[in-house]
């Protein structure tokens, strides 16, 4: 699966507020084997909104945890974004959401905070344990939580454990930093199976240089394969190189 998060929220653009989301939630993907594929800040502009939500759903292996946009408010765009997207504008009073605001605020749900009910087509519900006012999801993939962290942390918690417990694909990965910098790696880089992930980053320390070069696949051999070919140009050439990430120790 390919996991991404969009957070909407001109506060944070603007400097007003800042970000927890991207952190908390990213932390929640590792544990359980997964990352992210892409992250964006935008501003609460439905137009956008839809676009950067078309944009996701156009990968077919997407999964999507949107934070802000859903409450009562004139600048809350949301839920009729996600409803113009992924169910061809058809929203409805989702009964179970209207009794869990009934529950917490009685005839203070009316007349604003029962909107909050008015959702998507077929939504299904994240509990809210601070408010009561669900978050809600759309074909098990798509995940529409508060802007406020304390409610959107355990709707996460919620949707990971239910429907992304753990990713049983085993990833392989091997480093090694080379003392060397990084432009005499490249040929090397360019040679490497487009079939593994191959990352690098050069480290400047002083007058010294480091590249840090990791290899990974789902497949323990291939990775093998091609972290070789960089310690092979290091051994042929006198690079001095350690198996491990250095970066910590130099930076």
């Amino acid at each position: 699966m390919n996991f991404y998060s969009v957070i909407i929220g001109t506060e944070l653009l603007n400097g007003r507020r800042k970000d927890a989301h991207f952190a908390f939630l990213n932390e929640q993907l590792l544990k359980r084997g997964w990352t992210h594929k892409g992250s964006f800040v935008i501003k609460d502009e439905p137009e956008f909104i839809e676009n950067t939500f078309k944009l996701i759903q156009s990968d077919p292996s997407s999964v999507m945890f949107s934070f802000g946009g859903i409450g009562a408010t004139p600048d809350d765009h949301t839920r009729k974004c996600a409803a113009n997207v992924f169910t061809s504008s058809d929203m409805e009073t989702n009964e179970d959401a209207k009794k869990a605001i009934l529950d917490k605020f009685g005839k203070d749900a009316y007349p604003h905070r029962i909107n909050m009910s008015s959702l998507p087509l077929n939504a299904s519900l994240l509990k809210n344990v601070v408010t009561n006012v669900p978050g809600f999801y759309l074909e098990d993939r798509f995940f529409f939580v508060p802007g406020f962290p304390s409610m959107a942390q355990s709707m996460i918690v919620e949707a990971l454990d239910k429907h992304y417990m753990k990713n049983d694909i085993e990833e392989f990965r091997l480093t090694l930093s080379a003392y060397v910098s990084e432009n005499n790696l490249v040929d090397t880089m360019k040679n490497t199976s487009s079939d593994v992930d191959m990352s690098s980053l050069p480290i400047i320390n002083g007058d010294k240089r480091y590249t840090v070069i990791s290899i990974g696949s789902n497949c323990k051999d291939k990775t093998k394969r091609e972290f070789d070919k960089y310690i092979k140009y290091c051994e042929e050439n006198d690079i001095k190189y350690v198996l491990k990430d250095i970066r910590e120790e130099v930076v």
